[in-house]
């Protein structure tokens, strides 16, 4: 079978398991008729797209046709769809078990005694008296970027990453990243790319947008995050290599890990492991509330606190906890006030994202070791196809 061929069945078993999973497709601007021929059929049996993707895999062994490194990360993918399709026919799957089959590493509890470390060191640097999850709390919180301010602020931060990503990696003719404010979603901000080099970047406001966070928000959906990504491989993979593949990005896959930890990357690629003072440039103008010393301090001494969310991820699909125990073990350990745990829970168990989180947890970590401060290395992950085991062997090599 040929090479086109295989990708083919590869985009329409994606549009099919799209039509089961609402947000499994997260992006598509592959050839139209495929996506038409999705939509107009009725939506075909779990266990049939499972066996069609099981039979696809078998087909990916035997092709000789496609490069090892191309036939590898599709053959990765394709086991991430063919796991969803196994879960949707109510095939028995684990929770660990599924994250590692379809993001390509196997989430691991992180110690306790790991946050309560990074307790006592924010209980030397917030500002304020009292016990430190009141004291951590009211300092986030007051840390606020009005609705009628927020888009000016985007703007600035948004036009400043563009400009470094442009001079550091180059960006494509006529791309452009479209900004909107929304509400009752699950998630902080969302990406749309929408294919010919342009993407719409939503931003949940259903509770006040931080300060601290903002920037690493901006980068993360738009430069040199998620729209660099998309720009970047629709015209070196799909236009000048044909690799169609790209034309399609799925929930569930290895791609995802890739991208969401590039993404949380790029900031301090772009503008320094501490780019707080170059932040509040932006946002002080603005009137906006943002010490960019406190911020640094608090941002360090807190970095173990990400992985607060896998843990409670795993509480809720393997310990089987209900969802106040899960709320009130973020409030805990990840110092959230009530709301934004209930958040944090709705994401964790909403159908399409609930394994999602692994690829935040794991993400980050895997692609800064890659990377290790080089961003000719950072450009590799928004130019090439990786997997996550890549990322480890090339880190452990160099």
């Amino acid at each position: 079978m040929s090479a086109d061929a295989l990708i083919e069945r590869y985009l329409a078993l994606g549009l099919a398991l799209g039509r089961h999973v609402d947000g499994l497709v997260d992006a598509y601007y592959g050839p139209p008729g495929l996506a038409a021929r999705a939509a107009a059929e009725p939506p075909r049996p779990p266990a049939q797209l499972r066996e069609t993707a099981r039979q696809l895999l078998a087909d990916l062994d035997a092709d000789t046709d496609l490069e090892p490194s191309r036939r590898r990360w599709l053959r990765a993918q394709v086991n991430g769809l063919r796991t969803t399709a196994a879960k949707l026919a109510g095939d028995p799957i684990g929770y660990t078990d599924e994250v590692e089959a379809c993001y390509g590493v196997r989430p691991q509890r992180v110690p306790e005694d790991a946050f309560a470390a990074a307790h006592r060191v924010l209980d030397e640097v917030v500002p304020g008296t009292g016990p430190l999850t009141a004291r951590y709390i009211a300092w986030r919180e007051a840390q606020v970027a009005p609705v009628d301010t927020l888009e000016a602020a985007v703007a600035s931060l948004a036009d400043d990453l563009r400009a470094r990503t442009r001079d550091l990696f180059g960006l494509p003719d006529g791309e452009h990243v479209d900004w909107e404010l929304v509400r009752d979603r699950p998630w902080a901000g969302f990406n749309y790319y929408l294919g010919g080099l342009r993407s719409r970047v939503a931003i949940n406001v259903d509770l006040p947008v931080l300060t601290p966070t903002l920037a690493h928000l901006v980068a993360h959906e738009s430069y040199p995050g998620h729209h660099t990504e998309h720009t970047r491989k629709e015209v070196g993979l799909v236009r000048r290599r044909r690799r169609l593949e790209e034309t399609i990005f799925l929930v569930g896959t290895p791609q995802c890990l890739l991208a969401e930890g590039l993404a949380d990357l790029g900031l301090e690629v772009v503008m320094g492991r501490r780019p707080e003072a170059t932040v509040a440039e932006h946002l002080r103008p603005l009137g906006l509330p943002y010490d960019a010393e406190v911020v640094a301090r608090v941002a360090e001494a807190g970095d173990a606190l990400g992985h607060v969310r896998g843990n409670a991820a795993l509480l809720l699909h393997e310990d089987g906890v209900d969802r106040a125990t899960a709320v009130a073990y973020l409030e805990r350990w990840a110092l959230l006030p009530r709301a934004r745990a209930e958040k944090a829970v709705d994401f964790l168990t909403d159908p399409t994202w609930r394994a999602y989180m692994t690829c935040y947890v794991e993400g980050l970590p895997r692609c800064r070791g890659f990377v290790g401060g080089d961003p000719a290395r950072f450009e590799r992950l928004i130019s090439e196809q990786f997997l996550p085991d890549d990322l480890t062997s090339a880190a452990t090599a160099s």
